[in-house]
Formats: C-alpha cells, sequence, structure tokens
C-alpha cells in the first residue's frame, strides 16, 4: 500500500469568517485515502524582515519545519487589487529564505481560490505560479477550483454548500495525491 501522503494547507486570509479557510476546512472532508492535511494558520508571522532572515522569529521557524515536513502543499487564498495577498506574499518570502533555504523547493503544490466576486481569484492564482517557478515548485494544472460568488456557495457557518464546488475539492485533492506519488518516483 502506498504511504500516506501528508498534505500542509495554509489561507492567505486571516479574516476568521474567511472563504478559503471554508475550502480548506471542506478538504479536510474530502481527502482521498491515505492522505492527511495539517492546517495552518499564518497569523502571527511578522513582516519579513531580511535582516532577521538568519534568526527567523519562531512562529516563521515553525511554519518551514512544517513545510519540509509535508508531502505536498495546499494553498486556498483570496485575491486582493488583482494579486497576491500581503499575509500570504509575507508567509512565502519567509519560508523561502535565506537564500539556499528553501521550505518549498521541490515540493507538489495546488490552489484554491474563493471571493465574493465574478473572477474568483483567478488572478491571485496565476501570480502564484509565476513565484512557484522562482520557487522550484510543481503545481497542480488541472482542476482549478476558483470559487465564484462564495457567498452564495459557503454558508454562514464556514460549511461549503455547493456540490459541484465540493466535487472540484475532491479532484483537485485526488490529482494532489497523485501528483505526489508520481514525482516520488
Amino acid at each position: 500500500m502506498d504511504k500516506t501522503v501528508t498534505i500542509l494547507g495554509f489561507a492567505g486570509s486571516l479574516r476568521k469568517g474567511s472563504y478559503n479557510k471554508a475550502l480548506l476546512n471542506a478538504a479536510l472532508e474530502l481527502l482521498p485515502k491515505n492522505a492527511e492535511l495539517r492546517i495552518f494558520d499564518l497569523e502571527g508571522i511578522a513582516p519579513f524582515n531580511q535582516d532577521l532572515e538568519d534568526k527567523a522569529p519562531p512562529k516563521v521557524k515553525e511554519f518551514k519545519r512544517k513545510i519540509k515536513a509535508a508531502d505536498a502543499i495546499l494553498i486556498a487564498t483570496p485575491e486582493y487589487n488583482y494579486s497576491i495577498l500581503g499575509v500570504l506574499k509575507n508567509a512565502i518570502d519567509w519560508a523561502s529564505r535565506p537564500y539556499g533555504d528553501n521550505a518549498f523547493e521541490g515540493k507538489p503544490v495546488a490552489i484554491m481560490s474563493a471571493s465574493g466576486g465574478m473572477l474568483g481569484g483567478a488572478r491571485t492564482q496565476y501570480h502564484l505560479r509565476q513565484s512557484f517557478v522562482f520557487l522550484d515548485m510543481h503545481p497542480i494544472n488541472r482542476p482549478e477550483v476558483i470559487v465564484t460568488f462564495a457567498g452564495e456557495k459557503i454558508d454562514g457557518k464556514g460549511k461549503v454548500k455547493d456540490e459541484k464546488t465540493r466535487q472540484k475539492i475532491k479532484e483537485l485533492l485526488e490529482s494532489l495525491v497523485a501528483w505526489t506519488r508520481r514525482l516520488r518516483q
């Protein structure tokens, strides 16, 4: 039997009622067999300061340890101002520094995004993919999980109620697990 694939998931939003945290919670329910999802909260990661990159704060050290221990990464993030949220970019910068100590290197990664608008975070996904090139990550290309008009698909308690969205999350997780196993060979 295949070894369990461990996935580290995190949301690019700090908001308590975040649609993207709801996507991660749905992912916990929809995991394929032999997969485990651990969720990390980016709350409390200090702004990146290159003067401190060799003496990273404890929260950053914990984040990097968890990334390195995971087989794959799952990011759920909204889009602000047509791009990546500052909190997410900040966490990525910390985890990939100092030069030569990039915790993301070689990791398979999948992205989900949700927003209240009609584009669902599509642009942030494309900007993240640009960063993945430099980070030497291996993104899943399909299916894309881009949840538009998220307020209609996620209830007030943070539950993804839309079955098509749930199905796409399940397919994305299955693809991530298969891709991770394929890269192990």
